[in-house]
């Protein structure tokens, strides 16, 4: 049964509107009914009681901002009469209360087909990477690409020409513009793709980037990190990689950081450095010759069944709305209590959204050192921003605001939901590498493509990232599951969206039944099952710069 509005929390002194609220609706709230003074849109919240100047606002039980003016009772909240606001928080934990794992019993047999590694860590997917260490090198990185993709099979992106001729052969017909807007154009078909030499390889990955020199030291140290995370991936066969020769971040510091993160590495790995070589063609000729003979080798690589435990399942959100506190998120949080009650691990990232919880994040970590870790990276990274003029309270987005998220308390207490409510494990600084079974929170930015970058970097093989608006991501190498907080836009957007939970909002399942729905999504995807991202060979890759360049 579907409902009016929701109240979170017990101790929330608002409600959230699951439907469109005109001026006049009856609400209840404690036992009683309470009408709204102001239409309210979907996903928008309203105070019952009416707030007060200086007021707290209280959702998911924490503080998410103050009232800046009077409010009345059942009055709209919005950017204007309220304001970003949190409760400060001490890195000595108030409590540790002990954790109640789901029951997982009937999952415990579970397996996936995955691709076992030889540090043991098993892939979801089976893929050659092609990497620049420097942006000099990315239009040698996009000549092997021209030269690989479409002949080895691995094209995949629609073509629009067919449309691009018909708009010119109107053009050439005499049609004027109103009938060159209103044309009926072909629908666009997916681009042929030949029978592929290398059934067991998912495709070829080309990391272009705009890293590798120019900035301080830390940042190429940062990035061969993240590469390294990358080559490393259980989801990777091998890789060949381009450098120019002079750059800061330079093939012995790759290197260095691949041994970091697997001292025993042995998979195929090709470095080219072009100003010994010589040429360009020497260059790609080598690369081609290289990358197609390790293409050979990560042919020979086979699924076989996998516990759920070998599961890393990043956690990320973008383009979020009022609803993903409610719906998505915490379905994903009920999925990420269960891989952790399993022995795998989750990854909590995007620490600007996590700004309002840090207490019940620093109560939840395992021990001391882990709660100051975190402690010590939110002030460093709350610092940094205040420093360049801005802050955490900037986060929330254009879209985020419109659907009812206006504060980055607000936006964060929901966020946060994703993380479940297992204990903390570790607390990892961008890029390291995943080590703990368990919740693993992960120092990273809030934009959802850097954030994700970073997670797959740190040895996530699955990404779980929900919407309320909608957004095309994906990975290079790590399936990005697309889940939708509202049914709308599940209907509206089904060629990006995955799983809907719009379902727990319709009142149509509990939090607990989406994700154990998720779950058996994820294992099926983690099993070879393509998700929308990599049908639309959605591979968005940023790492993040820290530092200034120089």
């Amino acid at each position: 049964m579907k409902h009016q509005v929701a109240r979170i929390h017990p101790a929330d002194n608002v409600l959230v509107a699951l439907a469109d609220l005109p001026i006049g609706t009856e609400v209840p709230w404690e036992n009683e009914f309470v009408t709204t003074s102001e239409a309210i849109p979907a996903k928008h919240k309203l105070a019952p009681l009416g707030l007060s100047p200086g007021q707290s606002v209280t959702m998911y039980g924490v503080l998410v901002g103050t009232a800046r003016e009077e409010i009345r009772p059942g009055g709209r909240l919005t950017t204007a009469n309220i304001k970003h606001a949190t409760n400060s928080y001490d890195e000595n934990a108030q409590q540790r209360p002990a954790w109640t794992a789901p029951d997982v019993s009937a999952w415990q047999t579970r397996t996936f087909m995955g691709f076992h590694r030889a540090d043991g860590r098993v892939g979801t997917a089976n893929y050659w990477l092609v990497i620049p260490l420097v942006f000099c090198e990315n239009r040698n990185i996009q000549v092997l690409q021209e030269a690989l993709i479409t002949d080895l099979g691995y094209g995949r992106r629609k073509s629009y020409q067919p449309e691009t001729r018909k708009l010119l052969s109107l053009l050439q017909a005499g049609k004027s513009v109103e009938e060159i807007l209103s044309a009926d154009l072909e629908t666009a078909q997916d681009a042929a793709r030949s029978t592929r030499p290398f059934p067991n390889v998912d495709g070829i990955r080309f990391l272009a980037h705009e890293g590798g020199c120019g900035g301080i030291r830390q940042d190429a140290q940062t990035l061969c990190g993240l590469l390294a995370g990358y080559i490393t991936h259980p989801n990777v066969a091998g890789a060949t990689v381009l450098s120019l020769g002079c750059q800061n971040a330079q093939a012995s510091m790759l290197q260095d950081e691949i041994n970091k993160r697997d001292p025993n590495f042995s998979k195929p790995l090709y470095i080219l450095d072009q100003q010994k070589l010589g040429t360009e063609e020497t260059l790609i000729s080598t690369a081609l010759r290289q990358t197609f003979a390790g293409l050979m080798l990560a042919n020979q690589a086979r699924r076989e069944p996998a516990p759920l435990s070998k599961l890393n399942i990043g956690l990320e959100c973008g383009g979020s709305d009022g609803f993903s506190g409610i719906s998505a998120n915490p379905a994903l949080g009920h999925v990420s209590d269960m891989v952790v009650a399993l022995g795998g691990s989750v990854i909590l990232a995007e620490f600007p959204e996590l700004c309002g919880v840090e207490q019940e994040l620093v109560d939840r970590s395992i021990d001391q050192p882990t709660a100051e870790r975190f402690s010590s990276l939110m002030k460093a990274y709350g610092d940094s921003a205040i420093a360049v003029g801005s802050g955490f309270d900037m986060n929330p987005s254009p879209g985020n605001i419109r659907d009812g998220l206006i504060t980055d308390a607000m936006k964060s207490a929901g966020a946060a939901r994703k993380g479940g409510s297992s204990p903390v494990v570790a607390v990892l600084d961008y890029p390291e590498l995943v080590t703990k079974p368990g919740l693993n929170l992960l120092c990273t930015p809030g934009n959802d493509v850097e954030s994700t970058t970073a997670e797959v970097g740190s040895g996530a093989n699955v990404v779980l990232f929900t919407t309320g608006l909608g957004t095309p991501t994906g990975n290079p190498i790590a399936p990005v599951i697309k889940v939708a907080s509202n049914t709308a836009l599940a209907r509206r957007m089904p060629d990006i969206i995955d799983v809907n939970t719009g379902t727990v909002i319709d009142g149509e399942e509990t939090i607990e039944q989406a994700g154990e729905r998720i779950l058996d999504y994820v294992i099926r995807v983690a099993s070879g099952e393509e998700v929308a991202a990599v049908r639309h060979d959605q591979a968005d890759f940023i790492p993040w710069k820290r530092g200034v360049s120089l």
